[in-house]
């Protein structure tokens, strides 16, 4: 006896009808020895049964595990060792007969069991064939009615991301088996497309007596009947200019054009520094919106923000030397780099184990550049343009960070008084660069206050200035109502609305 090659032989179905099986595939079945299929809830099962073709069903595989994935790796596993048992020492008449292992569709169309196949037979020295077959695609182009060419992708509904989503391109998004999976589709695809947008659901296309076709409201996806194994949905390529505003690329389009010759005449003569204002302008007016915790004010301010960088990294890319997208890929490997305890091996159980963290993995991308971090001053760093408050802040946190700081409390409020006792003593010399230095002295030991009681001065001082604009408002409110204004008033009644004011909620 010969020993045979340990082969499988993967076959495609087709969608459903008896006629869309090739003639070649239908031969190999009928002359196969062993026929192994991924589901016997396949309308072409009904074709084996009329012509007596015994199969191994592997449904019984989804009912022990727990998951797909699991469930594919099962029966990829189950196949190569039964084609390594067929290749063993065998009678003549079963030489060089391979496993066959039928697929619904067509093999390389949404079926990861023959990928893992495809990666793992070669490592096992198993021979593998694939034969085509029509996938559930070509009766979705002919019977929702719509060319390919025209721009076309498809999608695991199982593994669906609103990043994955086009909406100037046909969708099809198959492996919608049930209503559950429905409900994770529908929730993706509402991160890009209006509740009310119409979807397409087909069951079965293709096969007579069971092929369904309804448009529902994308709101409505999981709540419609009939979702199986071979269900899809499809959203049809649209122009609306709702949808596209929601994508980056668009708001990268826009840009270029503003900047371009036929564009907008002010964005065209724009420099970095004609607009450096602008930039910080924008970021205070998001920041106001923060503070006021005004969600509609947010969404307007972070956008004027993001223009901002769309407009110089604009620039940029006109000149050659980056464009948005190598800006997006700088933040996007320096996020994945310094979070180690989230996409690498280094744990991290609380805030301050995770920020030790990022500081050892700044220090590494410095030492990957070049810069020896020994060789910097450790207040290096600190933008010099941050605002003199916080630009203060920052500077006494790194000192603290190699114990160039008080150990509690008592001392840092001693010191305010001093630095208050000195500025006395200057505003009594009549020295107006004396008195600012003071000032300033004051305002620095002050900010060392607000670290050791972990309060971030910028945001406690703005938390005044809001505090301050609210009760002066009351005056003038108050004003108003009694029909008079500042210069028919006194401190003293001024200071009786403030006082009011105190009490407001």
């Amino acid at each position: 006896m010969n020993k045979a090659k340990a082969a499988i032989t993967i076959v495609g179905l087709g969608s459903g009808e008896a006629d869309q099986l090739t003639l070649g595939v239908w031969r190999l079945l009928q002359n196969a020895s062993e026929r192994y299929v991924r589901t016997a809830n396949h309308p072409m099962m009904k074709l084996f049964a009329e012509h007596q073709l015994t199969y191994t069903s592997f449904d019984y595989i989804y009912e022990q595990m727990e998951s797909f994935p699991d469930v594919y790796e099962a029966i990829a596993v189950s196949l190569m060792e039964r084609a390594k048992a067929s290749g063993q020492e065998s009678a003549p008449a079963a030489e060089n007969q391979p496993v066959i292992y039928a697929v619904p569709g067509h093999p390389m169309v949404a079926e990861r069991t023959v990928q893992l196949l495809r990666e793992r037979c070669p490592q096992e020295g198993i021979e593998l064939t694939v034969v085509g077959g029509e996938s559930f695609l070509d009766q979705a182009f002919i019977r929702l009615g719509f060319d390919p060419i025209e721009g076309f992708q498809l999608l695991d509904g199982a593994e669906l991301k609103p990043s994955l989503l086009r909406p100037e391109l046909h969708t099809v998004i198959g492996q919608v088996y049930d209503e559950f999976t429905a409900s994770d589709v529908k929730l993706t695809l509402m991160e890009r497309y209006p509740d009310e947008h119409p979807v397409v659901v087909g069951h079965a296309l293709g096969v007579r007596g069971e092929e369904q076709i309804v448009t529902v409201p994308l709101f409505e996806l999981d709540r419609t009947p009939g979702f199986g194994n071979l269900s899809l949905v499809w959203i049809p390529a649209s122009q609306d200019e709702t949808l596209r505003n929601r994508s980056f690329d668009r708001l990268h389009e826009i840009v270029e054009i503003l900047r371009s010759p036929e564009g907008c005449p002010w964005d065209r003569e724009q420099t970095h520094q004609s607009i450096r204002k602008n930039f910080i302008e924008e970021t205070y007016e998001a920041l106001e919106a923060i503070d006021e915790d005004d969600p509609d004010g947010m969404r307007e301010e972070f956008g004027d923000v993001i223009l901002q960088v769309m407009l110089h990294s604009q620039m940029e890319e006109e000149l050659g030397s980056f464009s948005v997208y190598d800006v997006l890929q700088t933040l996007n490997e320096k996020l994945l780099f310094r979070h180690p305890h989230v996409f690498g091996d280094l744990g991290a159980d609380n805030a301050q184990e995770a920020l030790q963290n990022w500081e050892q993995m700044k220090k590494e991308e410095k030492q990957r550049k070049g810069i020896d971090p020994d060789q910097q001053s450790l207040l290096d760093g600190i933008p010099p343009e941050l605002p003199a408050l916080m630009k203060a802040y920052k500077l006494q946190k790194k000192a603290a960070k190699v114990g160039f700081d008080w150990d509690e409390i008592g001392p840092v409020l001693d010191k305010v008084q001093e630095e208050l006792h000195e500025l006395r003593e200057a505003i009594q010399s009549k020295d107006a660069d004396e008195q600012a230095a003071e000032l300033g002295d004051l305002l620095f030991a002050t900010v060392n206050a607000a670290r050791f009681i972990n309060a971030d001065p910028e945001e406690a001082l703005a938390r005044t200035n809001r505090k301050f604009k609210k009760r002066f408002s009351y005056i003038e409110q108050q004003l108003r109502i009694r029909g008079r204004s500042f210069d028919q008033t006194d401190l003293v009644e001024m200071d009786r609305y403030w006082e009011e004011a105190k009490r407001l909620p």
